[in-house]
């Protein structure tokens, strides 16, 4: 219940956006825009971030509201997964980013890995599509779909990106502190199993 409001304030938000798109009327339109500035001062009031702000993160779409993107690459070696660690936080994740305009997600999760490790890879499969919200992330103004995709190394090396201030293997056992905001524990353990059972069905929420 303690993000109840952000549960709020992201639905006013998708039907204000929804309604702005497809209404005609110029009454109902000025309804919707106060329903967009209602959610924006829910976010601002609850962050302590100012509203101008706020409508730039968070309020600055058009069109239809859909979930956004966010694409993991999967890599094994030696029985140890590959991870980067975060600028932002310090935390460490599986490479990877929020999905790219005219990109397939193979070719997003590949370029991910090259960016953030310096490995060059190729998409083998798809292991998982999860929603956000049904996992211990910390809570976020967008409602998020997060893919996990297995990779398999064919060249590059080991080498920090833009985002990432270093890259490693790591053992199930041995996991670095993490960047939940991209990854959890129970995620990368579920990860795991599928290096011990590589005919394991795709997770799905």
């Amino acid at each position: 219940m303690a993000c109840k409001w952000l549960d709020w304030a992201k639905e006013l938000q998708s039907m204000a956006q929804a309604g702005l798109t497809y209404s005609k009327d110029i009454y109902d339109l000025e309804r919707f825009e106060r329903l967009r500035q209602i959610s924006i001062e829910i976010m601002s009031e609850y962050t302590n971030m100012e509203m101008e702000i706020v409508k730039e993160l968070f309020a600055n779409e058009t069109g239809y509201a859909t979930p956004k993107v966010d694409i993991r690459a999967v890599v094994f070696k030696d029985n140890k997964i590959l991870m980067v660690r975060e600028k932002t936080d310090g935390g460490w994740s599986l490479p990877g980013g929020w999905a790219d305009i005219g990109l397939t997600p193979s070719e997003i999760v590949v370029k991910e890995a090259k960016e953030e490790s310096g490995f060059d890879v190729k998409a083998t499969k798809l292991l998982a599509v999860l929603d956000k919200k049904c996992h211990p992330h910390p809570p976020s103004p967008y409602h998020v779909y997060k893919m996990f995709i297995q990779c398999e190394i064919i060249g590059g090396q080991a080498k920090e990106g833009i985002e990432t201030s270093a890259v490693g293997f790591f053992d199930e056992n041995e996991l670095p502190k993490l960047s939940v905001e991209r990854n959890t524990d129970s995620q990368i353990k579920m990860l795991f199993e599928y290096l011990r059972n590589p005919s394991k069905k795709v997770e799905y929420d």
